[in-house]
């Protein structure tokens, strides 16, 4: 079994990455955006506290985040292991982690700020189904249109160039104590995120010493 947590910027590709590896090593990846982003738009009690603090460029509420993981975590539906990410985001958090899940290890994406912005900047989100584009790495074939069903292509509500300073300072302060803790114990693997995404994949198996990407093939 084997449990890790991934951590980065926004835009630096934890989603990407977490999948991959999930994928590929029956792994359950447990992402708290996704979590979110499903309250969001199933309009529930904990969407709507969710979407006022997006709008106001801010992090969800630590204690409200470390409530849904531990409620999803509680699932055990990871017969082989998992993957997290969105989580921890504060020394407490880490502590539990720690004590409670025994992980094998925290996969640190390193990605400098003038990149996370030209990343986030980009993105896109389809007002319809919530299909998520990239007009660098995903472009849709219409930039304003969704591929799947046609729905208009919008910015979301925080990717702002405000919101997002306030994020990145918010993740620094948040985040460089937990990395620390982690690093105490020799769990961090940074890795660099800037080149493309089978690059970083494999740098991540490299590192943790997992079978090598393999690349499905297009037929």
């Amino acid at each position: 079994m084997r449990k890790y947590a991934i951590m980065g910027v926004q835009g630096s590709g934890k989603g990407t990455q977490a999948t991959l590896l999930a994928r590929d090593l029956d792994l359950v990846h447990i992402s708290v955006g996704d979590i979110f982003r499903w309250h969001v738009q199933n309009h529930t009690k904990l969407g709507a506290q969710v979407r006022r603090t997006m709008r106001l460029g801010e992090l969800v509420d630590d204690e409200l985040v470390g409530s849904v993981v531990r409620r999803r975590l509680d699932d055990h539906d990871w017969n082989y292991g998992f993957i997290i990410d969105g989580f921890p985001r504060n020394a407490v958090q880490a502590e539990f982690f720690l004590e409670s899940y025994d992980i094998d290890g925290v996969i640190h994406l390193d990605l400098p700020d003038d990149e996370v912005r030209r990343r986030v900047l980009a993105r896109r989100l389809c007002s319809r189904c919530g299909l998520d584009y990239n007009l660098i790495a995903h472009r849709p074939g219409n930039e304003s249109r969704c591929d799947v069903c046609g729905g208009q292509l919008v910015s979301r509500e925080d990717d702002t160039e405000e919101a997002l300073a306030t994020r990145l300072r918010d993740y620094y302060a948040k985040t460089n104590p937990v990395l620390d803790l982690f690093r105490r114990k020799e769990f961090v693997f940074t890795i660099d995120a800037r080149p493309d995404k089978v690059t970083v994949q494999q740098a991540i198996r490299q590192r943790l010493n997992l079978p090598p990407y393999v690349k499905p093939s297009d037929g």
